[in-house]
């Protein structure tokens, strides 16, 4: 246990003293706050991709490396090639993020914002079936770099006269464009841009067509035939580019007129806004026509060339030759078919109220839903339960001998007669019709309603009747139930019953 125990110091004995611990943490705190500021990692060991450009003088160190937006990594040096032309060799390093690299990978340095300044470099990793690259390969060729075009280099290709026409706009725009409160009416229209962003977003969403893949490439391929149609008359081009200058300069010329067109011109699009509202909610229909028209414009030269043959007979039969028969034969046949004409009239008028009667009483009534109160066979529309009923005639048993046909109906016991329910119920003026109205036209006149009420037999079976005239109803029920010709009619009954199950069996 000796050999745990701690040897207690004795004062002035050596070891570290509080100047060199201190000074120790002040050189550990410093280097701590270095790494952290700079981010700097002396372990890591990052890939570093080199790549050769035409013209890098634009881009810095520590300038970002971005693959679709997004930063993967930094330049870290720019070394000059060629001072003539500006090439240089950048010395890039990547994150994880943006590994692999393959062998066509392609670079491109792009400006950060409008008027140049904040470069960074593009990179595209390549296409995944190419090989890839490795830590110290040799740098991308310039094959596979671009780097920006400068506005010097553009001002460079540009005519003394272009570019003096281009100082002139400049000091236009900036002198009285810009000037005399045009700046801040600018600023002021700002909150108003809003919606016209929101507009200008959906007419470059319906540019792109409904294919974009194809759509926007046949217009390309239709300005392009129109640009190349232009420059075949230059002539006639640069009169019209002078012309559209004098137009310009005319317009120009009476800015107190355009002044007063102002209010007028936003009352104008005020009244047009819900006529455009109105263009813009027919537009759906419009393209989906057109959808559905296009199969037909494709088959216009078919029909176009089917056509042809019929026209070349037509044109032949209104010849002079022809035509002076056909014109004779014409005149014959028009008063037969001017008389026919007015005798279809009438017949037209009674085919028009047929077709409105129709429409308006006939087919409501045969859609209409008939009520019940049997369960399972309410609300059936009348065409169905007419169909229903031309089954059940179709089925019905009858016999026929020398007498007459003999219909056999299901019977209802009469103890059931008292507790069952009757539909629908009888009106309650049995000796009065419904209203019959000839004079009135079919089309005018209401549907027939089916919708009739039921109820119990006890509820309405004796309305109306005396006390005598019920006691002989009785009385005569009783008496042929006692009679021999309800039983002959019974025992016809079980026979038929007999006879008809011997069939079946």
């Amino acid at each position: 246990m000796a050999l745990l125990r701690r040897k207690r110091r004795r004062p002035g004995e050596g070891g570290i003293s509080p100047f060199k611990a201190g000074l120790i943490a002040i050189v550990l705190i410093v280097v701590g706050s270095y790494f952290g500021f700079t981010k700097a990692n002396p372990f890591a060991n990052p890939y570093q991709l080199e790549a050769v450009f035409g013209n890098a003088s634009s881009i810095k160190p520590d300038s970002p490396v971005r693959i679709a937006g997004v930063d993967v990594g930094k330049v870290k040096k720019v070394e000059t090639i060629d001072l003539a032309t500006g090439a240089a060799k950048l010395t890039m390093e990547l994150d994880d993020d943006g590994l692999p690299i393959h062998t066509d990978a392609a670079l491109k340095i792009r400006p950060r914002i409008l008027l140049e300044g904040n470069f960074f470099v593009d990179l595209s990793p390549g296409s995944p079936n190419a090989p890839i690259r490795a830590d110290g390969d040799d740098p991308i060729p310039m094959a596979q770099t671009a780097q920006p075009v400068q506005v010097g280099e553009i001002l460079r290709v540009l005519k003394a006269d272009v570019r003096g026409d281009l100082r002139t706009l400049l000091a236009e725009y900036s002198l009285k464009g810009l000037g005399g409160g045009g700046a801040e009416a600018f600023n002021d229209a700002i909150p108003f841009f809003e919606g016209a962003y929101r507009g200008t977003a959906q007419v470059n969403d319906a540019l792109l067509g409904t294919q974009p893949t194809r759509d926007v490439q046949r217009l390309l391929e239709g300005q392009q035939r129109t640009a190349a149609a232009l420059t075949v008359d230059e002539g006639s081009l640069k009169d019209l580019v002078t012309n559209l200058n004098t137009t310009a300069g005319a317009l120009a010329g009476e800015d107190d007129s355009l002044r007063a067109s102002m209010p007028a011109l936003r009352d104008a699009l005020a009244a047009g806004q819900p006529a455009l509202a109105s263009l813009n909610d027919a537009l759906p229909p419009l393209r989906a026509f057109a959808v559905e028209a296009l199969p037909g414009v494709r088959s216009t030269p078919e029909t176009i060339d089917a056509a042809l043959p019929f026209i070349r007979q037509t044109r032949l039969l209104v010849r002079p030759e022809e035509l002076q028969g056909t014109a004779a034969e014409l005149r014959r046949q028009i008063p037969s078919l001017v008389r026919l004409n007015a005798r279809l009239i009438p017949f037209l008028s009674e085919q028009r109220e047929l077709a409105s009667c129709t429409n308006e009483v006939l087919v409501p009534f045969a859609e209409s839903e008939i009520p019940s109160g049997e369960e399972g066979n309410t609300d059936q529309q009348v065409r169905e339960q007419i169909n229903r009923s031309l089954v059940g005639l179709s089925g019905d048993s009858r016999t026929n001998d020398a007498n007459t046909p003999y219909f056999r109906v299901q019977g209802v016991p009469p103890s059931e007669i008292a507790t069952g329910e009757v539909q629908p119920v009888p009106p309650s003026d049995p000796n009065l019709p419904p209203p019959h109205r000839p004079d009135v036209p079919c089309e005018t006149q209401e549907p027939p309603n089916l919708n009739a009420p039921s109820g119990a037999t006890a509820d309405f079976s004796d309305a109306g009747a005396s006390v005598a005239d019920k006691r002989l109803l009785q009385t005569r029920m009783q008496r042929f139930l006692a009679s021999d010709r309800f039983e002959k009619v019974l025992e016809e009954g079980r026979a038929r019953q007999a006879a008809d199950e011997g069939e079946g069996r």
